[in-house]
């Protein structure tokens, strides 16, 4: 029965029209990092990024190089959009923005995750068999239709993001509605919009909004009787976040899904007039050869998928201080995190501390990002290596605030910071937390 539900032909319309979308949007997340200097900013200009921790070896294409790194991902995007050499291009553009996303995390978006993992799924749709220049050129043949676990695995991703999504927004400062006051204060300067952002109402519609969204849009699509209005809320609430957060193409990424849950017939008629009709029939339920490994696969990923949320459950301490396992949960715009951090060196044989100018260093932003513990033990790893011939130690005054709460040491202002492990699945007992 499950063999026959996930391996049946359908008509793959929805798949096809998404593959154009995706294309186009991925070129312009692309260029567009380029264009609007984000490139420079954040993969250029400053003299190390904070890869992730086991991906040191990355730092070799910090630099200028990453210019010609991000325009030949847009060159992908386009021939995605157009399927040509359609495999080349989606596994060459996975690689290259997988390579992109592990070499920094002062700029992590949890947006950013996501289209590691929509790309990589897309290597393994069969998104070009028609309306390509892979069929019109013969590399492919074309078919009108596709295996339903091409949706089933779509549907299901989505249901996990947006569900961890509303989930993890239940906690005290969001349900009062403080956060998003915060969030929303430095947007008072928006024209037209700026004042109502202020207002309370506002904050606690954007919150339980919010809430409601994640959970029962996936359900709201599938349904028949509410595809229609859940779509327009759909509209709405991706173009309010994409106007008032500025969240590059994840909100227009979003809509594009909707393909995947309107009827066929309906996806043709608006984008695809000329596409032939898919006669759903018995003898079109083909197993596949392999159909076991796919199988597996699938449900290897949703376990992978499903667990990574849930992981900073069996990690001591609240993950919204110590943002261990926070990546990869799909915890988006949950606090505001502020911090202030000094570090100091001492030389072992004289009484006295000396402060480093971070300016030295680190960008504005890589500054900020320094209330990441991750972040803030590869700083000191960076100090470590400088001054490797010296005898000193280091030492930091790190405060960091989250939300309305009194701040906190993120580590004791006495511990020597030169010999503080990295552990990456656990729970770091050096983190202190404290008033």
């Amino acid at each position: 029965m499950l063999d026959r539900f996930l391996f049946k032909s359908v008509d793959n319309s929805a798949l096809v029209v998404f593959r154009v979308f995706f294309g186009v949007l991925i070129f312009l997340e692309s260029w567009g990092a380029i264009l609007t200097g984000w490139v420079r900013r954040v993969l250029v200009e400053p003299e190390f990024t904070f890869n992730f921790i086991g991906f040191d070896f990355l730092q070799y294409l910090q630099g200028p190089y990453m210019y010609v790194h991000f325009f030949i991902m847009g060159v992908f995007g386009i021939m995605v959009a157009v399927g040509y050499r359609y495999r080349l291009s989606i596994i060459g553009f996975t690689v290259f923005w997988t390579i992109a996303y592990l070499m920094q995390k002062s700029s992590y978006n949890n947006h950013y995750y996501l289209l590691i993992l929509i790309s990589l799924m897309m290597c393994f749709f069969p998104a070009h068999r028609y309306h390509s220049l892979d069929v019109k050129k013969g590399y492919v043949k074309e078919s009108i239709s596709m295996p339903n676990w091409v949706n089933v695995w779509v549907i299901t991703q989505l249901f996990i993001v947006y569900s961890f999504a509303s989930i993890a927004k239940l906690y005290p400062d969001w349900l009062d509605a403080s956060v998003a006051k915060i969030l929303m204060v430095s947007r008072s300067h928006y024209w037209i919009i700026g004042d109502i952002l202020q207002k309370d109402w506002t904050h606690i519609v954007v919150a339980y909004f919010g809430i409601f969204f994640d959970l029962l849009i996936v359900p709201l699509l599938l349904w028949k009787k509410t595809r229609k209005a859940a779509f327009v809320f759909s509209i709405f609430f991706h173009l309010f976040n994409s106007i008032v957060f500025q969240i590059g193409i994840f909100p227009y990424m979003s809509l594009a899904f909707s393909v995947f849950f309107f009827p066929p017939e309906k996806i043709r008629q608006l984008f695809l007039r000329k596409k032939e009709k898919f006669q759903v029939l018995n003898s079109e339920i083909v197993i596949a050869s392999r159909h076991q490994l796919i199988k597996t696969f699938i449900v290897i990923w949703m376990i992978v998928q499903i667990a990574l949320p849930l992981r900073h459950h069996f990690i001591k301490n609240d993950v919204l201080w110590t943002e261990e396992a926070h990546r990869m949960s799909w915890r988006m715009m949950l606090r505001s995190k502020t911090s202030s951090v000094q570090f100091y060196i001492k030389d072992k044989n004289v009484d006295y501390k000396r402060k480093v100018n971070l300016n030295d260093y680190l960008t504005r932003k890589q500054q900020r990002s320094l209330s990441k513990p991750d972040v803030f033990w590869q700083f000191v790893q960076h100090l470590k290596k400088e001054y490797k011939n010296q005898d000193v130690e280091f030492y930091a005054n790190a405060r960091i605030k989250v939300n309305n709460q009194k701040s906190r040491y993120l580590v004791h202002p006495d511990q020597e910071l030169s010999q503080l492990k990295w552990n990456y699945f656990k729970h770091n007992d050096w983190l202190y937390l404290k008033e």
